[in-house]
């Protein structure tokens, strides 16, 4: 299973400019989660609503040009799969009309899986907007926890707005206790590793440095490799030994966050 998650920060922009089209000819994903697609299905092309290889979905946001998710999965892999459902909720969660998640769930040999792609809030805009994140993060945690216990394969990539630690960030210090880099931002990533479930780039990349998936666009951050590592998979521990490569593609181009890719033997 090849997995890829991206946030596209705008996914018809990104069509536009043909990064979209030569990324998943380049990849050739089993599936692709987007995060930030920016858009309704009535306002996209026909590639992103009727692709040949891939049946796709999608998660709007009420406003329209914000936020929203997407998975599209390959239709020669998920034929092999049972019971195909598209869910687009996290039972109590915040946030659920800005298109905050999308889930598709499957079966194959009486295994569950259930695949995530996940647009965590900001939390920057306001007090509330603070407090929703924080409890957005919480749901989501009970909400994975609650499918591994029934026995599900769960697989979440996305958009996580947080670097866990100083290793996952450029300016450590001059960003300390910052949104996105606060400590009860962080304590809720110590929550998910002590829950068992696994930051796989990093579980295998204990001690590398300077790798980061998103950059500052107006202050061209990234030509100076200035980011945040915030984009993630995070996966069960029992599934360590079936991950075969996990890897940043900092070559890819078209969005101010580059996509993480993800192979399983399963």
């Amino acid at each position: 299973m090849k997995i890829i998650t991206w946030n596209v920060n705008g996914i018809r922009a990104v069509e536009r400019k043909g990064d979209l089209q030569a990324f998943t000819e380049q990849h050739n994903g089993d599936l692709f989660l987007f995060q930030e697609i920016k858009g309704n299905r009535d306002q996209f092309s026909e590639y992103l609503t009727d692709h040949p290889d891939y049946d796709q979905y999608y998660h709007s946001a009420q406003k329209k040009g914000y936020a929203g998710t997407g998975i599209w999965v390959k239709k020669s892999f998920i034929i092999d799969y049972d019971d195909v459902t598209f869910h687009t909720d996290v039972p109590h969660a915040p946030n659920m009309d800005e298109g905050r998640v999308a889930h598709l769930s499957f079966s194959h040999k009486k295994k569950v899986y259930d695949v995530f792609s996940i647009y965590f809030p900001n939390g920057g805009k306001s007090d509330d907007a603070w407090v929703n994140k924080l409890a957005f993060y919480d749901k989501v945690l009970d909400y994975i926890n609650i499918l591994r216990d029934k026995g599900h394969e769960v697989i979440v990539g996305g958009d996580v707005n947080v670097a866990h630690n100083e290793i996952d960030i450029e300016r450590a210090k001059e960003n300390n206790g910052k949104i996105g880099f606060h400590p009860k931002e962080r304590a809720w990533m110590d929550r998910v590793i002590k829950d068992d479930w696994l930051d796989v780039w990093r579980s295998l990349n204990p001690d590398v440095e300077r790798v980061y998936s998103y950059w500052d666009t107006i202050t061209r951050a990234r030509d100076r490799n200035v980011g945040w590592r915030i984009d993630y998979f995070f996966l069960d521990q029992n599934m360590q030994k079936n991950i075969t490569a996990v890897e940043y593609l900092h070559d890819q181009m078209g969005s101010d966050h580059c996509p993480l890719l993800l192979e399983l033997n399963v």
